[in-house]
């Protein structure tokens, strides 16, 4: 490790430790007052009373409106101070990944066969080699897209409404097995490794990337109401792979009274147990827990679909990784099985639409790994480049993870802006403006603004940091912001920011982070709609 990736993770792991993560995001204090810029446009009255709202007496914000094409900007407030970015920081880290990568780039997860053949029998192990394939098929289509709902899984334990896309999430998994079988071999006189060399997990990326992830290293758990007050509820859970096995001692009560429900698990994650209540007649709530030994359980998960296809395997399924086993190389060890992803750009949709933090946080050892390091440290260099070479402002980019959840992460409107700008001058631009939340349509926007006349005419990613403010019993929202581009007529588009540093919630409840996020996307339909009604562009 050269002295300056040694300063550099110094850096980042002093930052790492002051973060306090709750809920759905982080709080960071401290914030810089500055003069707003000029305005070039009258401010909408209808964002100004938006501002004005007591939740936001102490807070700031932010707003950037330009037109990409000419450079004209129509809107600036603090568009060069730094603001807590949340989740918009995924619009760096994912472009960078995107253009690193590819955007039709596919990872390979091959299965070598490391031993001699004899007939049918391999004497010797099956590798599964982890590529670093964010779902490994479990949420790919029959049509080869990535399916992802409004509130995804990984947000079930803060957000409300989350759910299941209906894909199997060992879907990756059994087409391997499947293959190794067709391959000729019935039965392993050896063990199943898993070879997940391709890069060091770092936990400073919160969460925390592996190589190898199933189920985006979560065990799901749904729970269902059960016939009337009293009543047991029922449970089903998923990917079910020994050793793991889920109790719960939920019960129904009365429709109308709350849905409280806690999830504890043992310390290797394996043995997982709900209680609580769940309220009668209401939809099913999911909650997940965390898979704490990726490699151990993607193993597992491989010698049990190897038994299902009619692979015999000797070694024992539960146990721990046996890394030691691996080779130094695969030479002369045939691959027996491939697992084809869909292509990079599908990916980042994902990431983008649902605000997906390990998929951006992997793409930042993604970088790495392409200048041949196993240390994530190593793509902040790759994305430095990157962002020179797209003309955004590095100094006016603070960054030291890929989510946007680092209390170190900051962003000035005008450097989102630039990044904006960059794509639309690219032949990607539609594909990647498709690729973020398009207001009442789908992703994180879905649910806002669904019946205005901006509707389907804003893609923006959002980003939310909040935690709690124990002291007078509300959430402290650090930030909630938007940034992407309005459709100003048909073809045309400005990019731009909209955010708001400091606020806060009138109580405890999550709900008033939302009702945040909902005054950004109204300030962002009142941009689109003042846009488009001025009849400006050229």
């Amino acid at each position: 490790m050269s002295p300056s990736v040694t300063h550099r993770t110094a850096r980042r792991r002093i930052a790492g430790t002051l973060s306090v993560v709750l809920a759905v995001g982080v709080v960071v204090t401290g914030l810089v007052q500055a003069a707003p810029s000029t305005t070039p446009r009258r401010l909408d009255p209808r964002i100004a009373a938006v501002m004005r709202k007591p939740d936001y007496r102490h807070a700031q914000w932010g707003l950037f409106q330009q037109n990409p094409a000419g450079g004209e900007v129509t809107q600036s407030r603090y568009a060069d101070q730094f603001f807590i970015p949340g989740s918009t920081a995924k619009l760096f880290s994912v472009s960078g990944t995107w253009r690193t990568l590819g955007s039709d780039h596919r990872f390979v997860t091959p299965v070598h066969a490391v031993g001699r053949r004899l007939g049918s029998t391999l004497k010797g192990n099956l590798d599964l080699v982890a590529q670093g394939d964010l779902t490994l098929g479990g949420r790919t289509r029959k049509d080869g897209t990535v399916a992802f709902t409004t509130i995804d899984h990984t947000y079930a334990d803060d957000v409300p409404g989350a759910t299941l896309t209906p894909e199997n999430p060992l879907a990756g998994i059994d087409q391997l097995a499947r293959q190794v079988r067709a391959s000729g071999i019935r039965r392993v006189d050896g063990n199943v490794v898993i070879d997940a060399r391709l890069f060091r997990p770092d936990p400073v990326l919160d969460p925390t990337p592996t190589p190898l992830i199933i189920n985006d290293n979560v065990i799901d758990l749904l729970t269902s109401p059960g016939a009337g007050a009293g009543a047991p509820a029922g449970l089903d859970w998923r990917p079910k792979v020994a050793p793991y096995h889920v109790t719960s001692a939920v019960r129904t009560v009365a429709a109308g009274q709350p849905t409280d429900m806690d999830v504890t698990s043992s310390p290797d994650g394996t043995r997982i147990r709900l209680s609580g209540t769940i309220a009668a007649g209401s939809a099913p709530v999911l909650r997940v827990s965390g898979i704490k030994d990726p490699n151990a359980f993607g193993r597992t998960a491989l010698i049990e679909a190897l038994q299902r296809a009619g692979v015999q395997v000797r070694a024992k399924p539960v146990g721990p990784n046996p890394a030691g086993q691996l080779p130094r190389s695969y030479q002369g060890a045939p691959a027996v099985a491939r697992y084809t992803s869909p292509p990079y750009a599908q990916y980042a949709k994902l990431i983008l639409k649902v605000s997906h933090n390990l998929g951006a946080n992997l793409g930042i050892c993604l970088m790495a790994t392409t200048t041949g390091s196993s240390n994530c440290e190593e793509g902040f260099p790759v994305l430095a480049a990157f962002l020179d070479r797209a003309h955004v402002d590095r100094r006016a980019v603070q960054l030291a993870d890929g989510r946007g959840g680092n209390p170190a992460d900051r962003t000035t409107p005008r450097a989102l802006a630039q990044i904006l700008t960059y794509w639309q001058h690219t032949p990607e631009a539609q594909r990647f403006r498709t690729s973020l939340p398009v207001l009442g349509v789908d992703g994180t926007l879905a649910d806002s603004c669904r019946h205005c006349p901006s509707r389907g005419k804003v893609f923006a990613k959002t980003g939310t940091a909040a935690g709690g403010d124990a002291l007078n019993d509300r959430l402290a929202v650090g930030a909630e912001t938007a940034a992407g581009y309005l459709e100003t007529r048909k073809g045309h588009f400005d990019v731009f920011f909209d955010g708001v540093n400091g606020a806060s919630t009138p109580s405890a409840d999550i709900n008033g982070v939302l009702a945040i996020g909902n005054d950004v996307a109204a300030i962002a339909a009142y941009l689109q709609q003042q846009a488009a009604g001025g009849g400006h562009r050229s």
